[in-house]
């Protein structure tokens, strides 16, 4: 089939069939279509959409370009988490161990930062000797000896995604709703699960600002995932402030720590954590109800049977084996600490999240280009929540920086996201929705 045609087929609005989709995919994957034809199928597809058996198609298409995972060997279920990404968004390094203590296997393969949002990938790597992208015999032996593993993707699994993201990236089709569906999900699939519970964000720190399209977003990511074989849910949560009240790699890391230990845990933070546990527990089959799924994840918790899970990954990865009980010993810390202070009294009424993100970025913490190399000392921590009350000069937030300018800078940008008002708003829920198989 000419790639040409298969191009003018869906430019003209028609409905492709799956052997033209998968003839697409494989040349892409040989290297036989040009960019240019790739950015113009990007293009159609943006413009005109895909039905949900094409998106399905696209999806088991990429999937197959490489590897498929194999866990049949194991003696429970896999299942596992994707997010969408925001603005202090560590959940899977708590939710994974919570969820591996309750008797399921998580082979989380996760991804770097990208735009304003913190990567999973990031934050592991800024724990001292972790392999976060481990060959596939220490991936299978860390999941078999502790229930999980958060590493990052392998080369050979679905490799089409890669070429063809790079180059939506620099085509103005990012957005496109049945491509995000097939990049996320052809990834999934190629790992092997069982199951999968999908975390849409939506509000000002998210990709999805509005709540139209992060239902449809969450729609077509379920519909498309159960149409591909792959038994999936979704929530869609808020992301309208930083959901930690910390921002960075290292900073997060120690967050997540002190989660998992109960030294210190954020409202929201913990709110969806649990929630998307639950999800993840029934989706595998191992309770019956969200009630009892979360009575379960909140036990493994308050027991330290998560906290240990997480220690023995990190050190089957090559971490620190006492690293989940004195985590500042290794973590990287940045030199200059510097308060950012309320120029007047009142509650905060509101944050722009995605200002918060960029000021991680500037500081060192994140990418504007993807070779950049990461600072994983640098970021946010003690971050004041929507609703927070205080005084005129208190802290809203403690900047961690190389110098004094950068921290002074970062600080001035980390002032400007919120807004203070004589008021206490109304409290937001962070889970917002459940989004089912039609």
């Amino acid at each position: 089939m000419l790639p040409q045609e298969i191009i003018r087929r869906k430019r003209d609005g028609h409905k492709l069939a799956a052997d033209e989709i998968a003839a697409f995919v494989a040349g892409l994957t040989a290297g036989t279509i040009s960019e240019g034809q790739i950015g113009a199928f990007a293009m159609a597809v943006f413009l005109n959409g895909m039905s949900r058996e094409e998106a399905v198609a696209l999806t088991i298409a990429m999937r197959d370009s490489g590897d498929v995972l194999d866990w049949s060997d194991l003696p429970g279920p896999v299942t596992d988490k994707h997010s969408t990404g925001g603005v202090g968004d560590n959940v899977s390094l708590m939710l994974a161990p919570i969820v591996a203590a309750c008797g399921a296997y998580v082979p989380m393969i996760s991804g770097r930062g990208l735009g304003h949002t913190g990567g999973t990938l990031d934050k592991m790597d800024a724990i001292p000797g972790y392999a976060s992208q481990p060959d596939v015999a220490l991936f299978r032996k860390t999941v078999l000896e502790t229930g999980c593993a958060i590493i990052g993707q392998t080369a050979n699994l679905a490799p089409a995604d890669r070429r063809l993201y790079a180059i939506r990236d620099v085509t103005g089709t990012v957005e496109s709703i049945p491509l995000i569906t097939a990049s996320i999900l052809s990834k999934k699939l190629a790992a092997g699960l069982g199951s999968l519970v999908l975390d849409v964000k939506v509000g000002n720190g998210a990709f999805m600002e509005k709540s139209r399209d992060a239902v449809a977003l969450a729609n077509s990511l379920v519909e498309v995932a159960n149409g591909a074989g792959l038994n999936a849910f979704a929530l869609v949560t808020g992301m309208n402030e930083p959901l930690a009240s910390a921002a960075g790699n290292a900073v997060e890391v120690k967050n997540a720590v002190d989660f998992l230990t109960g030294r210190f845990r954020d409202k929201r933070l913990e709110e969806v954590t649990l929630a998307l546990a639950a999800e993840m527990l029934q989706s595998a089959g191992l309770v019956s109800s969200q009630q009892d799924g979360l009575r379960r994840a909140t036990e493994a918790l308050a027991g330290g049977r998560a906290a240990a899970v997480f220690a023995r990954m990190v050190a089957v990865l090559g971490g620190p084996v006492d690293f989940i009980e004195k985590p500042e010993d290794y973590l990287p810390a940045a030199p200059v600490e510097l308060a950012v202070k309320a120029e007047q009294a009142g509650f905060v009424t509101g944050i722009a999240t995605r200002d918060i993100g960029l000021a991680v970025v500037t500081l060192g913490g994140g990418r504007s280009r993807p070779d950049d190399k990461i600072d994983h000392a640098v970021g946010l921590t003690r971050l004041l929540p929507v609703g927070a009350e205080l005084r005129s000069g208190e802290a809203l937030a403690l900047v961690h920086a190389r110098t004094d300018a950068e921290a002074e800078a970062a600080a001035a940008a980390v002032r400007a996201a919120y807004t203070i008002g004589s008021s206490k708003p109304p409290a937001e829920k962070a889970v917002l929705r459940r989004i089912l198989p039609r």
